[in-house]
């Protein structure tokens, strides 16, 4: 029920002539399906104009062999590669894969940020803080946000990391950024 859901949802965005993306969870047991001309084709028929693919982050021992290994992450990044020479009408961008050519994280509108269910603006869906709700203001506006602007700025989005999220791993860092703008 939740996929016919979320085609209706597609149907409606292409209708309205809506521009969206989708963000796709890549594993060690679907990466060949999502990175597929059949997949992909099926997203682009439904008006999807841009596809982030984001490497699973195990957050339990058990989930571990779901993450992708070096293996895995250069198949991917070969995929993207072919993927925009092949089928320029959409959009690849791979997180934290183009980290590396980005020269730094994506977030915060250094190439995307997210929107939650509420209406803020996070810097990415793993760094889950807001300052600033599209529905009160410009999507412009809340790409300028004080918290997007200190972080990237701040040079927190430059940093190396060893993978997953540079964000999460700076929590607590974002946390007093947070703390300091409601002062």
């Amino acid at each position: 029920m939740k996929y016919e859901k979320l085609i209706a949802n597609m149907d409606e965005l292409q209708k309205r002539g809506l521009v969206f993306g989708s963000s796709i969870t890549v594993t060690t047991q679907n990466i060949g399906e999502v990175t597929s001309d059949s997949f992909l084709s099926k997203l682009s028929g439904l008006g999807c104009k841009a596809v982030i693919f984001v490497e699973f982050v195990p957050v339990t021992d058990e989930s571990k062999d779901l993450a992708p290994g070096d293996k895995e992450r250069e198949y991917l990044k070969g995929e993207i590669e072919r993927l925009r020479r092949e089928h320029p009408e959409m959009v690849y961008i791979s997180f934290p894969g183009d980290e590396k050519s980005s020269g730094g994280c994506v977030a915060a509108g250094r190439g995307f940020f997210h929107i939650n269910s509420h209406g803020g603006a996070e810097p990415c869906p793993f760094s889950p803080y807001s300052d600033i709700n599209v529905r009160d203001t410009s999507l412009k506006e809340a790409m300028n946000s004080r918290l997007f602007r200190e972080l990237r700025d701040g040079g927190y989005l430059l940093e190396d990391h060893p993978g997953g999220c540079t964000l999460y791993e700076r929590r607590t860092d974002v946390e007093r950024i947070m703390a300091d703008s409601n002062r």
